[in-house]
């Protein structure tokens, strides 16, 4: 990779007098719509990157100024001593500029966790430590990973499930964990061998027993955790049976051991900044695969930021070894230079293709399949904005399908200081974040089912190069098509579930829909119901599904459970309040607005308080719900 913010870690890097801010060099406030703070400013450490990008970088990274820290070097500093820096150290007088909640944002991104929650959120520090720590069952009967299986269908067979329709009417609280200083709810829990495992924002991994919500272990990354475990067996570590892999908002990916939470290993999947890991970890046969995507077009049209260094990727690892075996870029080609602006920030490309989606594996091709993002740099290559698939074994590229043409998009390019890298036509930002559910239809054939943003589902031939066998509008009616961006019918974002008829795609403000897979024919439509003098919530999150029963979480903190037929409402429980919880920690549950529902041995687990979109409540809590 090129470029002067492109840089190793380094150990821990003493603030000085160089640790400076573009805003100590120029002195034009800061542009509205810019990280201002206040209700609309995001909590999670997601919103700090526009602050930094727009604020920061004309003189971190910048080669003019080569003794101030570079983002890289500052990444690898404590969310409080940079926050303390801005506040009453050496960058008070240059940050001065930026509201409080600007500083603590921007800290909490460039550190990678909340404020408060380095050290803070050890099991052995909670009451509701288990008394024993039986052997590991093994763990195929449960959910695993995001898509609860290798084709991500997000199904759940019925003895597995151990939950009927009948059942779900009378689904009530079990009991609840609060994530110790945790914000935002990021991680969907992974449940097998009767115990969960889940990430939080707070940068720990936690063991909890599934029955009671006990605590078995917990591990600390260092970082924001927003994708579910991973758990597969793995060999050469003494009596280490099974791992649990995660990766963590600083791209760093780790093998735990499943009974104690002992690192096995680290690796870094990408050393570039804003390189991130935010959807699952896929095990299979031995390998994992890791899907990295970037937080690097949130601001980078301001002037001042070095636009485009990042791309995504997917990297398989040796499961038991951490090994790279190889690494598959979206967008081809190293990033290198090609103008310097009159302010002396270089520009680069290409860049691009963040992967948000947990890879989809299809033995039968030895295969593994993954949504992309749009490009930041023109012109966009053909593998952006689409499905990827590429060889097992040695990541080469098969085939590829893109849903959305001549999509560059990056933020910061609506004001009158806009860099040359701003694209002429900007967007329509029309990344595919969910991952592709591979389904074997009722006469046989196989299908590979993904969504747009503006709506579409679309379908393709697996066995036939990806030949797309149908695009229809989820919602009912005509698609946008490839040429098309976003639209007003409903949005597909985070994901699907399937079972052996219907698709089910939570469309935003367009509700959830039930759709014919074999066909695309949309069946039905379940809106969220809207309270006294309000209206309902948007159901973008991913869906779950048991026979007969599909899971849906509302941005309102409404979890909904519906006929699979019909989408009629059958059960339905508000997350959004205050919990007593286990092990002891002040909790309280928001929005569910990206993972949904896990379904295990008749228990239904949900995260609630994913915080990082526009309305949005944040939340710090894990939520277990029984019939017993």
């Amino acid at each position: 990779m090129k470029g002067s913010i492109h840089l190793g870690a380094i150990g821990a890097f003493a603030l000085s007098a160089s640790f400076i801010f573009a805003g100590s060099v120029r002195t034009e406030p800061v542009r509205p719509g810019v990280a201002q703070g206040g209700g609309n400013f995001l909590p999670g450490t997601e919103s700090g990157l526009a602050t930094f990008q727009t604020q920061c970088v004309g003189c971190h990274g910048h080669p003019d100024v080569p003794s101030a820290p570079t983002p890289d070097e500052i990444r690898h500093m404590t969310v409080e001593r940079i926050y303390e820096s801005m506040v009453s150290g050496s960058m008070e007088d240059a940050a001065a500029n930026l509201s409080d909640i600007q500083k603590q944002r921007l800290a909490e991104f460039m550190g990678g966790r909340p404020m408060g929650s380095a050290g803070n959120g050890a099991a052995s520090d909670m009451p509701n430590q288990c008394t024993s720590n039986p052997p590991i069952t093994n763990p195929d009967n449960g959910w695993n990973g995001w898509g609860g299986g290798l084709a991500n269908t997000r199904f759940q067979t019925a003895d597995k499930a151990g939950l009927t329709p009948d059942q779900v009417p009378d689904l009530r609280l079990k009991w609840a964990f609060g994530f110790p200083h945790g914000e935002t709810a990021n991680a969907q829990p992974t449940v097998v061998s009767g115990r969960v495992f889940v990430g939080s924002d707070n940068g720990y991994v936690y063991s909890l027993d599934a029955e009671s919500g006990c605590v078995y272990w917990s591990f600390e990354t260092g970082s924001i955790i927003r994708n579910s475990p991973a758990v597969g067996p793995v060999t050469g570590h003494d009596g280490v049976e099974y791992a649990v892999f995660v990766g963590d908002g600083h791209g760093e990916v780790y093998a735990l051991d499943m009974a104690t939470g002992r690192l096995l290993w680290q690796a870094e999947s990408d050393p570039h900044f804003v390189a991130r890991i935010t959807a699952a970890i896929k095990y299979y046969d031995g390998k994992i695969f890791v899907p990295v995507s970037s937080s690097e077009e949130f601001a980078s049209g301001s002037a001042f930021y070095p636009c485009c260094t990042s791309r995504g990727s997917v990297v398989a690892y040796d499961a038991s070894t951490g090994e790279q075996i190889w690494k598959s870029w979206v967008v081809p080609g190293d990033p290198e230079p090609w103008v310097t602006q009159e302010n002396g920030v270089t520009l680069y490309r290409p860049g691009g293709g963040a992967v948000w989606n947990s890879p989809t594996i299809d033995p039968i091709r030895n295969a593994v399949y993954f949504g992309t993002g749009d490009a930041t740099t023109p012109p966009s290559p053909p593998t952006t904005d689409g499905i990827m698939a590429v060889d097992i074994d040695t990541g080469e590229l098969l085939w590829s399908y893109q849903a959305t043409y001549d999509d560059v998009f990056m933020g910061g390019c609506g004001g009158d200081d806009r860099s040359l890298a701003c694209p002429e036509e900007n967007g329509p930002d029309a990344d595919i974040g969910n991952s592709p559910i591979l389904m074997t239809l009722a006469g046989g054939q196989r299908v590979l089912l993904g969504g747009t943003k503006g709506g579409d589902l679309f379908a393709l031939d697996p066995d036939n190069n990806g030949r797309e066998l149908y695009r229809v509008g989820a919602a009912g009616g005509p698609p946008i098509g490839p040429r098309g961006g976003r639209g007003g019918r409903g949005s597909i974002v985070w994901g699907g579930a399937v079972d052996d008829v219907r698709a089910y795609y939570g469309l935003g403000r367009g509700g959830l829909a039930g759709i014919d897979a074999a066909s695309g024919a949309t069946q039905w439509i379940f809106t969220a119901p809207a309270p006294e003098g309000g209206r309902g919530g948007s159901l973008g999150a991913a869906p779950t599904a048991i026979s007969g029963v599909v899971f849906e979480g509302s941005s309102t903190g409404m979890l909904y459970a519906v006929d699979a037929e019909t989408g009629s409402l059958i059960w339905q429980f508000d997350t959004a309040g205050d919990f007593n919880t286990v092990n002891g920690i002040d909790a309280h549950g928001g929005a569910i607005t990206s993972g949904g529902a896990v379904i295990a041995n008749g228990i239904v687990f949900v995260g609630s308080g994913y915080a990082i979109s526009s309305g949005a409540s944040g939340g710090n809590v894990l939520l277990a719900f029984g019939t017993d």
